[in-house]
């Protein structure tokens, strides 16, 4: 038979996953920022260059940065739903909860960092 499982444990879940999901939004919305932003890098070659356009598709690294910007966010939704329903019927059930960190978490922090320490050296090369 199911334990009562107490309220601020059900709570402090749901603030967890709607943290996540907050997250998820950001990195989809920084996802988009960044690949719109080789459209304004060609704009402004266009204007400085007296109005010749660059060749159509040539944003550079900003698109695919973006996109794949977008598509971590759309993980990150995904696997914080699935990682919620999981554990709010292991509370339900009763069952102990693991006390290790989340992997999920980890795996975001690092290729964030690894995503940062490339952009630092796009930036450096591009100076």
């Amino acid at each position: 038979m199911p334990q009562e499982v107490d309220p601020r444990t059900l709570l402090a879940a749901e603030r967890t996953y709607l943290a996540w999901l907050r997250t998820g939004l950001a990195l989809m919305g920084f996802g988009f920022v960044v690949a719109r932003f080789g459209l304004f890098v060609s704009e402004l070659q266009m204007n400085y260059h007296g109005g010749v356009a660059a060749p159509r598709g040539s944003n550079g690294p900003s698109l695919w940065v973006g996109v794949a910007l977008v598509g971590m966010g759309i993980f990150v939704e995904i696997s914080a739903t699935l990682r919620h329903r999981k554990l709010v019927a292991r509370l339900g059930s009763g069952q102990p909860m693991d006390g290790r960190p989340s992997r999920m978490g980890t795996a975001i922090a690092l290729l964030l960092a690894l995503g940062g320490v490339a952009l630092v050296a796009y930036l450096l090369m591009m100076r």
